[in-house]
């Protein structure tokens, strides 16, 4: 997750504190609107054990024009 937060930070000039309230804000938003498999897939790959090309996470990571 902290390169997530890190990538925000430098694409938006934010402050790391500042990047990662909004890195939280916005993958509460996607987990409370996700089926729970998906949900559960991302922080998966958020803690570095998940697969975002297999099975339901496949089809995430297609939402966000990955292959």
């Amino acid at each position: 997750m902290d390169e997530l937060i890190n990538q925000v930070s430098e694409k938006t000039g934010l402050a790391p504190a500042q990047a990662k309230v909004a890195v939280d804000t916005v993958l509460d938003f996607l987990k409370d609107r996700l089926p729970e498999p998906v949900a559960g897939q991302i922080d998966a790959v958020l803690e570095g054990g998940g697969d975002l090309t297999s099975g339901l996470g496949g089809a995430l990571a297609g939402m966000f024009g990955k292959k």
